[in-house]
């Protein structure tokens, strides 16, 4: 489908972007991302908006990845969602029984009407109807940057599991390490909260504030939102090139610049933190070469450390060469959910991964972004987020962690605790 295109330019991108976010608070369903000025050679984009939606998916917990394929063929046009966990559902052989407050599809994607590219100083907007865009580019100029926010209540804030009963299934955990089950585990509990209510697009902002991750993202589809700071990058594709960049490996930020450096250096030489990450990249590695061709999947970054306003993060950055008439859907099917989030071997640590923990994962753990009309697409992994429903009033979020054979439940748990600090702070 042609859209129409036109490039506009402004003296103060910040500023704009602010203008673009409160703008899209106007319609019901919007997806705004946002790498937060994050300098790397894999971006294409600073920050993209899109609202309205022109067409979407029906809602489907069977057979989506067929679904996906015909929509993409169908629209030949730019398509934004997300792919929630329990796609492993449909992809392997698996179930989910565990609490599950959201009842979400399996896939969700839509063709909105507007969509707003900011790339360097230049913005393009690509539109379904071209005689909507100077009007719009006039409104969103005349919106004021800055936004007032609303003094809210403190959100009472529960542990589905307790530290002792976290533990408990930590220990259990080790017993399937031990008997060789499985090599790596990554296991998550949720914090939740009913009948609070939030001002999302407010949270939003201060959760990206106070973290700035390159894979920010916020959606809200009516009444169901997420606000997401996620540093990690599940998947990316440009042309002919494949990109995963798993994170393990997670240590604090301390405020003296001296220590914050000792603290990164001990992270890069962690032998714990680094055969998590490395048994990660060898499970990816795996899942790429099921569909890359022979010979082309390769590591360019082996933990490598980075640094963002909350933690410093250990990342991997592994590359592949596909085929050009490879499609999304073919990639999907290899590689979700993300390796990182799951554990070696992959179908094992699913199956173990549901049966100790306590409430479905849905959106978490699953992954935002889009499809381009060339077949190119990005998405993150949706960790560090926070999943709102605005009728129910129900609030969530997850963290976790890697489990090995050399981890302590005792600092795992702490580990949980510092994942959760940005989205707990705030909340309160």
């Amino acid at each position: 489908m042609n859209r129409v295109s036109k490039i506009f330019k402004v003296d103060d991108i910040t500023s704009f972007k602010k203008k673009l976010f409160n703008w899209s608070n106007n319609f019901e369903v919007s997806v705004y991302l946002d790498s937060n000025n994050y300098k790397s050679k894999i971006e294409d984009y600073e920050t993209i908006l899109c609202v309205d939606i022109h067409s979407k998916l029906p809602y489907t917990k069977e057979k989506s990845l067929d679904k996906l394929d015909n929509y993409i063929n169908q629209t030949k046009d730019w398509i934004f969602g997300y792919f929630s966990y329990d796609l492993k559902n449909e992809i392997e052989d698996l179930k989910s029984d565990n609490i599950d407050k959201f009842d979400i599809p399996n896939i969700f994607f839509f063709q909105p009407k507007k969509i707003w590219l900011i790339s360097n100083s230049s913005i393009e907007a690509l539109y379904l109807d071209g005689n909507q865009i100077q009007d719009d580019w006039i409104e969103i100029n005349s919106i004021n940057s800055s936004l007032n926010f609303t003094n809210s209540n403190k959100i009472q804030l529960q542990e589905r599991l307790n530290k002792e009963q976290y533990q408990d299934k930590i220990k259990k955990l080790l017993d399937h390490i031990k008997r060789g089950d499985i090599y790596e585990a990554n296991y998550c509990m949720e914090w939740f909260s009913e009948n609070s209510k939030i001002v999302p697009n407010e949270v939003y902002l201060r959760l990206n504030e106070i973290s700035k991750t390159p894979m920010s993202a916020y959606f809200k589809n009516q009444n169901f939102h997420l606000l997401s700071s996620s540093p990690e990058r599940y998947i990316k594709r440009e042309n002919d090139r494949i990109v995963s960049q798993p994170i393990k490996g997670t240590s604090r930020r301390d405020s003296d610049d001296f220590i914050d450096m000792k603290l990164m250096k001990e992270l890069h030489v962690n032998p714990k933190e680094r055969s998590e990450n490395i048994m990660i990249v060898d499970l990816i590695r795996n899942d790429l070469s099921k569909f890359s061709i022979t010979g082309s999947v390769e590591v360019k970054e082996l933990c490598k450390v980075y640094s963002f306003k909350q933690v410093h993060q250990m990342i991997s950055t592994i590359e592949s060469k596909v085929k050009h008439d490879l499609t999304c859907v073919e990639i999907i099917k290899s590689t979700f959910p993300m390796g990182s989030m799951t554990g070696a071997p992959k179908i094992r640590a699913l199956e173990i991964i549901e049966d100790l923990e306590v409430s479905t994962r849905g959106l978490y753990s699953g992954a935002l972004g889009y499809i381009k009309p060339s077949g190119d697409f990005d998405f993150n992994v949706i960790i560090r987020s926070l999943i709102y429903d605005s009728v129910t009033n129900y609030l969530s979020f997850h963290v976790g962690s890697a489990i090995t054979s050399k981890s302590d439940v005792f600092k795992e748990y702490e580990e949980c605790l510092l994942k959760a600090k940005a989205m707990i702070s705030v909340l309160q």
